[in-house]
């Protein structure tokens, strides 16, 4: 589904569900269990549930993660980004012609060490997640490869519950093996499967979302000064880039429950559907024919990047604060930061779940 009115069609209608054991090929066993994408489809987490199981999962979640907790770490973001661009330009100064990787010196550590601190992972094992987290939205890797990544993040996570459980702390893994409702909480495997799922997607897509907003400003110059200057907010630009040039690509899977007509297509039961998130930020039909234009001073940056409905992220807030925080302080310091590599030339990541780049080469000065 590539369309804005597809996707939004898909995303309100009660005869597309998340869960599994609506796909015919995959209960026909005709899905390999070693098939690249296999963990998107066999976890237990808000994104794969439906109904009252979705409900319960998602109250018990955002038990942990309200908004009043995340705003509570606005002053960590800041200083963590204070401190990263003390890095990048430390960095800059060694580099013999000044061109230092912005994704990998800010746009990847910020999300990685917000999510980190924030369910109380330990620094040593960070560096180990961001490389797993990587592979779980690489679809070059081979199917042997990616099992192993996901059994490798599989037991990260089950050592990072084993010691929160033994010594709680103030974090969210914490918050999550102590989240209850009535009674009820998170069984084992649910609260694993939403560490994957809030960990992963808070940080692979936060990082492709800095990128893509780094690199839209500086080949939009003119667009980069207005924000500059204070006649556009720096929360348009992160929206503008949200619809533009959406961190998320497609996200598997939903599927039909039963014989349907969406967007104008006869779609037999059982089928699994694939939105594309990313495509319909730059649909004319919703958006008219500047849809493929980045621009901050557009009317109608509303998108759908953080889904819509019951399946709403819960982790947008978070990603809005780092993002929003980041940019000004970024440009504010560095106002001459510009490409070293011009954005045809870039690699885009091996995906088609995330969009981004492999590389930002900038010149800080």
């Amino acid at each position: 589904m590539t369309t804005h009115a597809a996707v939004t069609e898909v995303l309100a209608d009660p005869r597309v569900q998340k869960d599994k054991r609506h796909w015919r090929a995959f209960n026909a066993g005709e899905v390999p269990a070693d098939w690249p994408l296999i963990s998107w489809i066999i976890a237990e987490n808000m994104l794969t549930s439906d109904g009252e199981d979705h409900t319960r999962l998602r109250k018990l979640v955002s038990k942990a993660f309200t908004p009043r907790r995340i705003d509570r770490m606005r002053g960590s973001v800041v200083a963590i980004v204070d401190s990263l661009l003390d890095e990048a330009e430390a960095a800059a100064g060694r580099s013999t012609d000044g061109v230092v990787d912005i994704r990998a010196l800010v746009a990847q550590p910020l999300p990685m060490t917000v999510i980190s601190d924030l369910f109380g992972l330990a620094e040593e094992t960070r560096p180990e997640l961001h490389g797993l987290v990587s592979s779980f939205f690489d679809q070059s890797v081979t199917p042997e490869e990616a099992m192993t990544a996901f059994m490798q993040m599989w037991g990260l996570l089950t050592e990072l519950v084993a010691a929160k459980r033994a010594e709680p702390a103030d974090d969210l893994t914490s918050a999550l093996i102590a989240a209850r409702d009535e009674g009820d909480k998170l069984s084992e495997d649910e609260l694993l499967w939403s560490l994957v799922l809030i960990i992963s997607a808070g940080y692979e897509t936060t990082m492709n979302l800095i990128t893509n907003a780094i690199r839209a400003l500086v080949d939009h110059r003119d667009q980069l000064d207005a924000v500059v200057e204070g006649k556009v907010e720096w929360s348009r630009v992160t929206e503008e880039v949200l619809r533009w040039d959406s961190p998320g690509g497609f996200v598997p899977m939903r599927y039909t429950t039963e014989d349907v007509v969406l967007a104008g297509v006869s779609v037999p039961a059982g089928e699994p559907l694939l939105l594309g998130y990313g495509s319909a930020g730059r649909d004319r039909a919703r958006y008219g024919e500047t849809a493929d234009e980045f621009d901050v001073t557009r009317e109608d940056a509303s998108h759908l990047t953080f889904s819509h409905g019951r399946h709403f992220c819960l982790g947008a807030s978070l990603a809005r604060l780092e993002v929003n925080e980041l940019l000004p302080r970024l440009f504010g310091r560095f106002p001459q930061l510009d490409a070293a590599v011009r954005s045809e030339e870039l690699s885009p990541l091996p995906s088609i779940i995330v969009s981004g780049v492999e590389t930002l080469p900038v010149r800080l000065h």
